[in-house]
């Protein structure tokens, strides 16, 4: 079957896929029980879309959902949410509403030998709300959590099928092609890079030389990359990508920052945050660490101009787009959206269908026309596994795009799905009520957080 410009898992439909077909990990297939969902990580402009699916989905076969608040530590502390009084408008309107409806976290469980008193507690919030479905909608650090529980539940006598559903702005995951939220990011940062090339061109001949934009991307350049398909021809922006892929060389990148400003006036450069020097140290650390153990990023957009203006002379400015790159759903691409709501849907399918240890995974299956199904990959597989940039996306002397690269990324930014404007001119976005679940259990505190 295909729809849309894509085809899905095994050619049905997510809502009628037939897993078993696709050799994967089963669990127990439940006819009873509650379907816990939760959001994780940092939030993508898409990651409702997959909240709307997996509810309006699971609706469709009588199934109750409830919200953990905050992620996991909801999940910790019993605060659950009841979607069933959300009416079926405002579920709808969470498909273009950005952020993460029910609150997001970054929190990842130890190993069950460091803090056997954590699962412990998520097995008694479980059963004390007759949940046997766990949907853990987030990245690598997410998947490596539900990958923990589905695997701890049956040790503790209540076993629960977890899913992963698969949510980054990095594109960072494994197995998956793409991941959503990556689309629409990537097609901000073309679209703000192309658009502020313009003004600089304007401006070049007695103000501004060179501008750098900072983008996302601890370790992959996914994100760096997108920022290449504003480049249209030889000398359009950007002139200079820097990827976390590739050691900075700061005398290499100042002399194409030189040649290129004498050339055609003005030099517009894209920096990914997780620029490194050759021995491993950041460009740019914030200092501290964060909950999930990762070095905090900061400053390498400006960190990058001063060092033109010092080096060059070059009157420069920068941008550091930040949440901006990962909010903006009113430059949403449809096919981002369109891959968000399906890996909603097939993750409440799977979860029904008895598969556990699994996410809903993105296989592209032809690039011209642009076609990709849904398939279930087993959580191992992807948990604490992470996508770079293959050596082919990059260009030899490092600062470019290759023809391959264009080539997957150009179907993940095409299509247009706007939110609804007000007569204000602003977006309606939706708000739920969040209703919380009466607590059973008594209070749990989060000591490490």
């Amino acid at each position: 079957m295909q729809n849309d410009g894509y085809t899905v898992a095994c050619g049905k439909s997510p809502l009628h896929a037939t897993p078993r077909c696709c050799h994967l990990t089963f669990g127990i297939p439940m006819s009873t029980g509650k379907l816990l969902y939760a959001q994780s990580g940092g939030v993508t402009s898409v990651i409702n879309a997959t909240a709307s699916a997996v509810i309006e989905t699971a609706r469709q076969h009588k199934l109750k959902v409830l919200a953990a608040r905050n992620g996991i530590i909801g999940a910790l502390r019993e605060d659950l949410i009841d979607t069933s009084k959300e009416s079926s408008s405002a579920i709808r309107a969470l498909a273009h509403t950005p952020g993460g409806a029910f609150g997001s976290c970054r929190f990842k469980l130890k190993s069950i030998e460091d803090n056997r008193e954590q699962y412990a507690r998520l097995i008694d919030v479980f059963r004390a709300h007759d949940i046997r479905y766990f949907l853990y909608n987030g990245g690598n650090d997410s998947a490596d959590t539900a990958h923990k529980i589905s695997q701890i539940s049956r040790a503790f006598g209540y076993p629960v099928n977890c899913i992963g559903v698969p949510k980054t702005v990095d594109n960072d995951l494994a197995v998956t092609d793409c991941c959503p939220g990556f689309g629409s990011v990537a097609k901000y940062t073309a679209t703000s890079i192309l658009e502020a090339s313009l003004d600089v061109i304007s401006m070049k001949e007695s103000s501004t030389k060179v501008f750098v934009m900072e983008v996302m991307g601890r370790h992959a350049g996914w994100i760096a990359a997108a920022a290449g398909l504003a480049q249209r021809s030889e000398d359009a922006a950007p002139h200079i990508i820097l990827f976390p892929e590739v050691p900075f060389d700061e005398a290499k990148f100042l002399a194409k920052v030189k040649a290129t400003v004498e050339r055609i006036g003005y030099c517009v450069v894209a920096v990914s945050e997780g620029l490194h020097h050759a021995d491993g140290r950041f460009v740019a650390e914030a200092g501290g660490k964060d909950s999930f153990g990762h070095v905090q990023l900061g400053g390498v957009g400006p960190t990058i101009a001063n060092l033109v203006k010092d080096q060059l002379g070059y009157k420069m400015h920068w941008a550091v787009p930040d949440y901006l790159q990962r909010s903006a759903r009113h430059l949403a691409s449809k096919t981002d959206v369109e891959h968000a709501l399906a890996v909603g849907r097939a993750a409440v399918e799977y979860a029904l269908a008895g598969q556990n240890a699994v996410m809903p995974v993105i296989k592209r299956t032809s690039n011209a026309p642009y076609r990709w199904k849904i398939e279930s990959a087993p959580l191992s597989k992807v948990a604490n596994h992470e996508k770079k940039m293959p050596k082919n996306f990059i260009r030899k002397d490092g600062f470019g795009i290759t023809a391959a690269c264009r080539t997957y990324l150009e179907p993940l930014i095409r299509g247009e799905a706007p939110p609804p404007f007000g007569k204000d001119g602003l977006p309606l976005y939706v708000t739920l009520k969040n209703t919380p679940i009466a607590k059973k259990l008594p209070e749990y505190r989060i000591a490490d957080k």
